[in-house]
């Protein structure tokens, strides 16, 4: 039997050690932190997306198309709690109308359900809403990824795998045909090496032998959260229509499935890669950043006005609020209250530029996740398939 060591415990490390699992592998996975799903799985907002955002043929819309369903066939097996509610996204002006047409082509040529919806339809669902036009995709979802992950551990636990916390990797060399992992209780020796550490993932490329073509620049995503008295406003999910010029979705309105509703998150770097405070520094982090050419040239594109306005409403629950007005205009600061904050690893190229689409690269006996931000735990089981088909093929 081939042995199979994968590195990360979030969502897309369990998955596929389950994957390899079924394929007849032994499966190691190490977690350097005391708990599964510790980071970028266990600080989301849950939302199951249904695939209409992404350039049509990429990885992310076949992915997250075919993961919508098995995401929610999984859940629904398994116990684990999902909710398959739908969302709006809203035109709130009329110049935003033609980006909506644009998105509801794009959901057509990905095969996203969606109906184009009058204002009057859109208030019939979310009666809160102010808008000139919206789409209503039908397949949008909210679940417990931390619970699929629970389930996961589980299923591997019955199988045999190896699972093993406070394991995180601190060397990793090549001996022949087979890759040795130090950890700090043992070296771990396998045929196959997979990597999904999430934020780490470069540097466990590194420590691997091989020269990555991105740097893992975190940003970190706030949310605030509606106050008791004020959930009503919001039914579902509301999401503005996104501006393709820029990085990130803009804030939006969830209900999760305890009936509370989060809004964010927004996006500002972050100074730690696990840094979910404002205070949270790693200079050593920071320095990485700061020496890689990319980190400066994305600076140059998106630092003014887009990072800038960021920053200020990221220290401005008033200017938070005015942006969710927009798409609810009865919501006032008074009516929010923070609610802790992810970190996203973004894979940030030499020339500036983010990874636009999941980045898998490959070593002999190597496979290494190395962009894999939304909608990574929505296609969690079918990049999982993904990364076992290069495993196998090697085999």
């Amino acid at each position: 039997m081939r042995n199979a060591t994968v590195i990360g415990g979030g969502i897309i490390g369990l998955a596929v050690a389950r994957e390899l699992t079924e394929r007849g592998l032994h499966v190691t996975v190490l977690e350097k932190e005391g708990r599964w799903a510790a980071h970028q799985t266990g600080h989301n907002s849950n939302v199951v997306h249904a695939g209409l955002y992404y350039r049509p043929g990429s990885l992310k819309a076949r992915l997250s198309v075919a993961g919508n369903r098995s995401m929610v066939a999984f859940a629904r097996e398994h116990g684990v709690p999902v909710d398959v509610c739908g969302k709006l996204v809203v035109a709130t002006s009329e110049d935003e109308l033609p980006r909506l047409a644009s998105l509801a082509e794009r959901a057509r040529a990905n095969g996203v359900p969606t109906t184009v919806v009058t204002p009057e339809q859109a208030r019939e669902y979310e009666p809160e809403v102010a808008c000139v036009g919206a789409l209503r995709v039908h397949t949008t979802a909210v679940i417990d990824f931390s619970a699929v992950c629970r389930a996961l551990v589980s299923l591997l636990s019955t199988a045999g795998a190896d699972l093993r916390l406070g394991a995180p990797a601190l060397a990793i060399r090549t001996t022949g045909s087979r890759i040795e992992v130090a950890t700090p209780h043992a070296v771990v020796v396998s045929d196959v090496l997979v990597n999904c550490a999430g934020l780490h993932s470069d540097r466990v490329a590194r420590l691997a032998g091989l020269t990555p073509s991105a740097r893992i620049v975190p940003f970190r995503g706030e949310y605030y959260a509606l106050l008791p008295h004020r959930r009503d406003l919001v039914r579902g999910l509301i999401y503005p229509v996104p501006d393709p010029s820029l990085p990130f979705l803009g804030v939006h309105l969830t209900r999760m499935l305890d009936g509370s509703v989060h809004a964010g998150p927004n996006a500002v770097p972050a100074l730690r890669r696990e840094g979910y405070r404002r205070r949270d520094v790693s200079f050593g982090d920071l320095a990485e950043e700061l020496t890689f050419p990319g980190t400066w040239r994305f600076a140059a594109r998106y630092a003014f006005p887009v990072g800038w306005d960021e920053v200020r409403r990221s220290l401005s629950k008033r200017r938070f609020a005015a942006d969710l007005a927009r798409l609810v205009p009865a919501v006032t600061p008074r009516d929010i209250v923070r609610h802790g904050a992810g970190v996203r690893a973004q894979a940030l190229l030499p020339d500036g530029r983010l990874a636009d689409d999941f980045l898998v690269e490959e070593a002999p006996g190597q496979v290494h996740v190395l962009n894999a931000p939304s909608p990574a735990a929505t296609s969690a089981f079918e990049i999982a398939s993904h990364v076992a088909d290069r495993v196998t093929a090697d085999g």
